[in-house]
């Protein structure tokens, strides 16, 4: 009982202290996340109709995020495979945090799902026992598990290893080992199975495709890993945390082959819709050149394909990767453009034009877009805070015991203490050892 109020007295002293930019970090955060809800409210209160959202384009902003938000969960898996199964060191000191960076995208698709339902209160018919979700003949309710159980075992792994570090214990590989390989196809499949959900509609030309599933794959392990990059350069500025130079520049090198892929995936896709010249290729003329007038998204694709083709030449040029300018700069702009060609450039042609040929162009409004800045907001608030809680133990600042002092031979923790008073007790009695002053 001891060890556990001491834990929660831990925890809740460093949630509370830090340097005046975490106050005003949290403070900003928490203001997106009230300025969403109040968002929220209206829509909740005055309907769907707040939003951009209509009868024949009833997919938006909401989903395009949940969408690439899974890919940035997913991409979890290209640090666990060289920490864990190549035992590479640089990344493997770093796999935690992205295991918490992959669960708190997770808790982001859950809200944006939740926020796109017009009647959020019957999301419990999605729920096993209590409700229908009709497991296994509707991919949704495969989504469903596969979002959730991808979730658990990221913080399972997680809590368990930063566990037995906070206690000092010898981590057990037959624990966490089996959720770590089990991890490795789940990422795979929590992709896999969002792409299901497009391709799986027959009267979807612009997505019933199979190679979706391959561009979900390359885009998210574009996406996940620069946001990595970035949030582990300012871990190591404001944290104590040691993040080598060689785990960026390994993951740069992911980023790289998987950028080039999912450019070639992308152009075999318009260049089978355009040759092929049949009625199918209304809605990639839609998105790339306009279609009747209707152009919404013309010039947000061609943004999109810019800093996608920017950001692979400066991921593939050796000085470019490892001067730490260059390397934001391309990882800003992998956000930017998976997140234009994944979000908007890929839901909304879907609908565009509908299967009876209407053209209904979708823009997401105010509502949405505060709605979408207050989930960020949360999200964001609940890796800083996971990270207040994971860095310490990690580092070594929050042990069961507290913070012990150091021995002058090297002997940390309870051991440590415990020799040095052995050592001057001896001094003491036995006259022949000096006591140090």
């Amino acid at each position: 009982m001891y060890k556990v109020r001491h834990f929660f007295y831990q925890l809740t002293q460093r949630l509370i202290k830090g340097p005046p930019i975490y106050y005003a970090w949290i403070l900003f955060l928490l203001a997106l996340i009230g300025i969403g809800a109040y968002a929220y409210a209206q829509q909740l209160k005055q309907g769907m109709t707040v939003t951009g959202l209509t009868d024949q384009v009833s997919w938006g902003l909401y989903i395009g995020n949940f969408t690439f938000l899974v890919g940035v969960a997913a991409a979890a898996v290209l640090l666990i495979v060289p920490a864990y199964i190549y035992d590479f060191g640089p990344i493997k000191e770093i796999t935690i945090l992205g295991e918490i960076l992959a669960a708190s995208a997770l808790f982001m698709c859950m809200l944006f799902v939740t926020v796109d339902l017009g009647h959020p209160e019957r999301v419990w018919h999605l729920l096993p026992i209590v409700g229908t979700p009709n497991f296994p003949s509707t991919l949704l309710g495969w989504d469903i598990i596969v979002i959730n159980g991808y979730l658990l075992i990221n913080i399972g792994i997680a809590t368990y290893l930063l566990g037995m570090l906070y206690l000092e214990k010898p981590e057990n590989k037959w624990i966490y080992m089996p959720f770590v390989l089990l991890s490795i196809p789940w990422a795979i499949g929590i992709h896999t199975v969002t792409a299901y959900l497009y391709n799986g509609l027959g009267a979807r030309p612009f997505w019933n495709t199979a190679i979706i599933v391959p561009r979900f794959l390359a885009s998210a392990f574009c996406s996940g890993p620069a946001i990595s990059i970035m949030a582990f350069q300012l871990i190591r500025k404001f944290t104590r945390f040691e993040v080598r130079d060689e785990a960026l520049f390994k993951m740069a090198e992911m980023v790289a082959i998987a950028m080039g892929l999912n450019l070639v995936l992308l152009g075999a896709e318009v260049f089978k819709e355009i040759y092929t010249d049949t009625w199918h290729k209304a809605p990639i003329l839609y998105l790339f050149v306009g279609l009747h007038g209707h152009s919404a998204l013309v010039k947000w694709i061609w943004i999109s394909m810019g800093c996608n083709l920017l950001a692979f030449i400066l991921f593939l040029i050796p000085t470019t990767k490892k001067n730490h300018v260059t390397l934001n700069l391309a990882c800003i702009l992998i956000v930017i453009g998976v997140w234009l060609e994944k979000g908007m450039g890929f839901i909304i042609p879907g609908f565009v034009p509908t299967p009876l040929g209407e053209i209904w162009e979708y823009w997401p409004k105010t509502v949405e877009i505060l709605v979408s800045l207050g989930i960020l907001g949360f999200g964001l608030l609940h890796y800083t805070l996971a990270l207040k809680i994971a860095i310490p133990i990690e580092t070594g600042e929050m042990r069961v015991l507290g913070t012990l002092p150091v021995s002058k031979n090297g002997n940390k923790g309870l051991r440590g203490l415990i020799k040095n008073l052995y050592i001057k007790i001896q001094g003491i009695v036995n006259k022949d050892i000096p006591i140090p002053r």
